[in-house]
């Protein structure tokens, strides 16, 4: 079993990937290894015993019009035949509270759902204050179930974000 945490991200290119990087760049190479879910599969992530997984809710095309192909529509059907049992799990997710404040970073929640039925051990939820949004599948019990990020407008607090997260996640894994 590898002792790098492995941070899963998907899609490529844009502000996924840049967060994705972020993160891995604050966690240190040495520890964390970066892998994009387009090239990943089950034998990649049974590899590692803690992840850090992340996506992007991609607008409304969720909810009233075709999905169109993403890297993790790609993903998701490997990732939900994963057993993660013994894995400690962290999500991360962006969105847009502007454009879509009814769904913000409802994605979160797929991959989290995801991860419960298969038996991994989910740490790293976040308050949902100092967040401006009026609904989101994300949030499970007051809290959302990741750290959401907001890079359209609120890029300003996402090293912020992410310091604060990491400081309660990193001696859990």
């Amino acid at each position: 079993m590898e002792k790098k945490i492995a941070l899963l991200f998907g899609p490529e290119g844009g502000n996924t990937e840049r967060v994705a990087k972020l993160i891995t760049s604050k966690i240190g190479e040495d520890k964390c290894v970066l892998i994009s879910v387009k090239n990943a599969d089950e034998n990649t992530v049974s590899k590692y015993s803690s992840l850090i997984v992340g996506g992007s809710s991609i607008g409304t095309h969720n909810w009233s019009m075709p999905n169109s192909s993403s890297d993790w529509d790609e993903f998701l059907p490997k990732f939900k035949k994963i057993d993660f049992k013994g894995k400690t799990v962290a999500i991360f997710g962006l969105g847009d509270h502007m454009a879509y404040p009814n769904n913000f970073v409802d994605s979160m929640r797929i991959i989290y759902d995801s991860l419960i039925e298969n038996n991994a051990t989910i740490i790293g939820e976040c308050d949902t204050e100092n967040y401006e949004f009026n609904e989101s599948e994300a949030v499970v019990n007051g809290k959302f179930v990741g750290l959401a990020i907001d890079e359209d407008y609120q890029e300003e607090l996402t090293e912020e974000r992410i310091d604060a997260w990491l400081k309660t996640i990193l001696d859990k894994m």
